[in-house]
């Protein structure tokens, strides 16, 4: 048998740590070894909740399966795992120390059966190792962060070179953070979320229902916004009135209109807005209104739906987040050909231009008002039912590569959740770390052009 005992202090609450690890799927944000955990069993985590694990264990993937025991909140929980060959005993208790103080410790028990026992004496320094980086992982991840990071020199060099940086849009990316934690609760507030019936808006919300926030989901299919309400209530064990949806069709400015002022009216107090609602089209097509469909969904609709709705952040000092592309890094503005009239259709670069677009009136928002936390983000790649049906081909030869769409999700979620961006309104982000807009000559936006882009969304919206 190998044993790991392990004592860690956080300034955290005991129930905030309970909850946290109660959860064992938030494995995956600070257990190094931990590729991927999923929550098998619907609902709050109770004794009886299974756990699929995918360990990551010398470049190999190794499947594990963990079901909570015991739940004694908040004091302790006790889970059993179990692999191919070895099964583990985890206990981990906790006891405060004060109102934001809490001692953790953990005891872990590895056995290894059949013709891996012969090498359990050989495998104990390494398994003692990883165990060790896991406890430091957990306490990084319930410290709170009250500082952004910002990218290293090797990180800055590669982003002018745009190519190696773009290695980084894949899931290596997201698995080089150095922390990957989302412990910040969200009791109380209310996010409303556009494009989240499957995705990134899907993941978004599934992980800020489970940090406690009231989301809103809003889509254009029922059916589909059925399903997706409840995935994000199995996922998280949130309430019916915990998880509302929103139907409308938001490349059509009328409906964009209905939809912010029912949504006002409905919601007075609004903590987040999520613009993630957006589309790549194969060929040049219109709207309802006569805009370019690319444009009308993935720049028209947030610009629009984000002034209606401002009331309703300034009066929670809320946040806006707008889902941009790495994309956007190989095109620039074109404000002579907005509707893509003059030239050729490409559905990328219509989706690019759109998005760069949406980036530049993130920057003014955030300068207009000061009151609202404004930022803009990208995903990087990731493998989500859009990219697949928009980009066929580069979803099949980067399949092995790409993000899963909880990856993809996890910066606007921090930037929904944590503190610490707050003091950087209308900045860029990926990663969780700040990230410059235009890296290509004849890419950045001037004042003059972003005023004319301003004048352009006043006249057609």
């Amino acid at each position: 048998m190998i044993s790991l005992q392990e004592t860690i202090r956080v300034p955290r609450s005991v129930g905030d740590c309970f909850r946290y690890l109660a959860d064992f799927s938030t494995s995956e944000q600070w257990d190094p070894g931990v590729y991927r955990a999923t929550k098998l069993t619907a609902g709050e985590p109770r004794a009886g909740s299974e756990f699929d694990l995918i360990l990551n264990s010398a470049g190999r993937r190794i499947p594990m399966r963990y079901t909570v025991t015991a739940l004694d909140a908040p004091r302790r929980i006790d889970l059993q795992g179990q692999g191919n060959g070895f099964s583990a005993h985890d206990v981990i208790r906790l006891r405060p120390l004060g109102p934001q103080s809490t001692e953790i410790q953990y005891h872990a028990e590895l056995r290894f059966q059949g013709p891996a026992s012969h090498v359990e004496k050989l495998m104990n320094p390494l398994m003692v190792r990883m165990g060790k980086r896991a406890v430091a992982g957990l306490q990084q991840a319930l410290t709170p962060q009250t500082e952004v990071q910002y990218p290293g020199l090797a990180e800055r060099v590669a982003q002018r070179l745009l190519l190696p940086a773009a290695l980084g849009f894949t899931e290596r990316g997201y698995l080089g953070m150095k922390n990957k934690g989302l412990p910040d609760y969200l009791d109380g507030q209310r996010m409303v979320i556009t494009g989240a019936t499957a995705g990134l808006g899907l993941a978004a919300a599934c992980e800020l229902s489970r940090l406690g926030a009231a989301v809103v989901l809003v889509g254009r299919d029922s059916l589909k916004l059925a399903r997706a309400a409840k995935s994000v209530r199995n996922f998280s064990g949130a309430s019916h009135e915990q998880v509302a949806t929103f139907e409308a069709e938001l490349s059509s400015l009328s409906e964009v209109k209905r939809a912010g002022a029912e949504l006002a009216r409905l919601y007075p107090r609004i903590d987040v807005l999520i613009n993630n609602a957006g589309a790549l089209f194969a060929e040049h097509g219109t709207s309802a209104d006569g805009h370019e469909r690319a444009l009308a969904i993935n720049l028209l609709c947030p610009w629009l739906l984000t002034d209606l709705l401002l009331p309703s952040l300034a009066e929670a000092r809320g946040r806006v987040i707008n889902v941009s592309s790495g994309g956007m890094y190989l095109q620039p503005l074109k404000l002579d050909d907005m509707q893509f009239l003059n030239e050729p259709y490409d559905g990328s670069k219509a989706y690019a231009r759109a998005k760069r677009a949406l980036v530049s009136v993130t920057e003014h928002w955030a300068q207009q008002h000061p009151e609202i936390f404004f930022s803009s983000m990208h995903p990087g790649w990731a493998a989500t039912p859009g990219v697949e049906k928009s980009l066929p081909a580069f979803n099949r030869r980067m399949q092995r590569w790409l993000r899963d769409a909880r990856m993809g999700a996890d910066t606007m979620v921090w930037l929904a959740s944590s503190e610490a961006p707050l003091s950087h309104s209308g900045k860029f982000w990926f990663d969780r770390q700040p990230r410059p807009t235009a890296l290509l000559p004849g890419t950045a936006v001037s004042a003059a052009q972003q005023a004319e882009l301003l004048q352009w969304l006043a006249n057609n919206t």
